[in-house]
């Protein structure tokens, strides 16, 4: 291990970081709220697209609220895995009416990682380290072995010193999505290659299957998800009954004198 590594860190960072994203131009919190909920399961190209039409629509949180579950799971259109804009408006109605937690883990949807995100992209807290799967796959090469979610934070705060709060965050980030990728890691760019027990994908990791997408009960949901969206209230006779009733236990549809629609509340 060398004193300077960390160092290098930096400087990787300052040159070659994903600095032109759009949400890192902010420090709103519902704005960075939004982007790290949609970036969850979603590339970031798509989001870049999606991102500032969504907060065009919903400004706030107040916004949100104001504007019905429906409107926000319309506005999501197809980012998919649409319980996430059900669970952002009702995180949406929670803030406009009691303001921002404390725990941002109290609200709906949201989680340990996204919490720590949002505290250090908005707040620059110092000792708040979300663990993504980007960072978690850089701190799992340099520890060479699994780590907790604790375990993946301190190495996550050990590994990007001098960086602290935001900047940790996302130098972090940036070099698992950019350099310790999962498949073809480019270690020889890496300017952590001198710390990492590893250097390249260690013998613990497992290629994660894919589920296949078509012909998947999602695209099942996906595709009455899309029809309700497009417009006026459908005879439930006309939908695929059982992906129907899914969005409807999932809070993503509702049911009135036999038409099926998107939720008003």
């Amino acid at each position: 291990m060398t004193s300077t590594s960390p160092g290098r860190l930096a400087r990787w960072y300052g040159t070659y970081g994903r600095h032109d994203l759009p949400w890192r131009r902010t420090r709103d919190r519902w704005s960075l709220l939004v982007a790290e909920v949609m970036l969850a399961q979603t590339q970031v190209p798509r989001v870049v697209a999606a991102w500032p039409v969504f907060l065009a629509q919903f400004p706030t949180p107040h916004a949100a609220a104001a504007s019905g579950p429906g409107a926000v799971i319309e506005a999501w259109g197809r980012l998919g895995y649409p319980r996430r804009a059900r669970r952002l408006w009702d995180a949406a109605v929670i803030i406009d009416r009691d303001g921002w937690p404390a725990d941002l883990q109290t609200l709906p949807g949201v989680g340990r990682y996204t919490a720590g995100a949002v505290h250090a992209e908005c707040d620059d807290e110092l000792r708040s380290i979300g663990v993504d799967v980007n960072i978690r796959r850089v701190c799992e090469r340099v520890a060479g072995d699994r780590l907790s979610e604790a375990d993946a934070e301190r190495v996550a705060v050990r590994i990007g010193r001098p960086l602290l709060g935001r900047d940790r965050l996302l130098a972090l980030m940036d070099l698992g999505a950019l350099v310790c990728r999962a498949r073809d890691p480019r270690c020889g760019e890496c300017p952590l290659r001198r710390r990492c027990r590893t250097r390249g994908i260690a013998s613990h990791e497992r290629r994660r299957r894919v589920p296949r997408y078509e012909g998947s009960f999602r695209e099942r949901r996906g595709a009455v998800l899309a029809a309700l969206r497009a417009g006026s209230p459908l005879a439930a006779t006309t939908l695929d009954g059982e992906a129907l009733r899914s969005l409807i236990d999932d809070g993503l549809a509702a049911m009135s004198g036999g038409f099926a629609r998107l939720p008003d509340a």
